[in-house]
């Protein structure tokens, strides 16, 4: 079904007819919904932002259309927190932000993450995961919460932070992919 043109428009010539938004909404929302039921095996993607202390998380929708923050955890507690999310939510992959210097050479946090990475993949061998560039993610969700007007004291909160760049990550990584 496709949207089709009611009524007529005062201002354009007397055949001319104009569209009908609500019936264009039907047919969208009818289009999504038969999408979402083609493809409802569809799962998240996860990407965590790794620090030594704590550590931001997020996932997209089940269509992995839209990167959300989920929250922080402390680093310690991660692995128990991925495993638990696996058993509730369908995760396809699960992207971890790669710290590099600006030589493109792993940085001296690699040595913190790299134990995580392989406890996860010994516990998880059928999940997909993705090292990704997390270069200047923190620079850039400060710059974000300037931008949507966080007050200093909000900006100062290192786990929103990290819960911005962990978004940052995942948004980067689906854009890369699509293209």
């Amino acid at each position: 079904m496709v949207p089709r043109v009611v009524g007529s428009n005062p201002i354009s010539h007397p055949e001319k007819k104009r569209f009908s938004w609500s019936l264009f909404f039907c047919w969208f929302t009818e289009k999504c919904v038969l999408l979402h039921l083609k493809t409802n095996d569809m799962s998240r993607i996860m990407a965590i932002d790794l620090g030594r202390k704590r550590s931001g998380i997020a996932v997209t929708d089940p269509l992995q259309i839209i990167a959300n923050g989920l929250t922080t955890v402390e680093s310690h507690k991660l692995v128990d927190f991925v495993l638990d999310y696996v058993k509730r939510e369908e995760v396809e992959q699960i992207v971890i932000g790669e710290p590099k210097d600006m030589k493109n050479n792993p940085s001296d946090c690699s040595k913190y993450i790299e134990p995580i990475v392989n406890r996860l993949k010994k516990l998880l061998p059928d999940m997909k995961i993705v090292r990704y560039d997390e270069r200047f993610t923190s620079v850039m969700a400060h710059q974000t919460m300037i931008d949507a007007g966080l007050s200093k004291s909000k900006r100062q909160d290192k786990e929103l932070v990290d819960t911005i760049a962990a978004t940052i990550i995942l948004q980067s990584y689906m854009n890369s992919i699509k293209n």
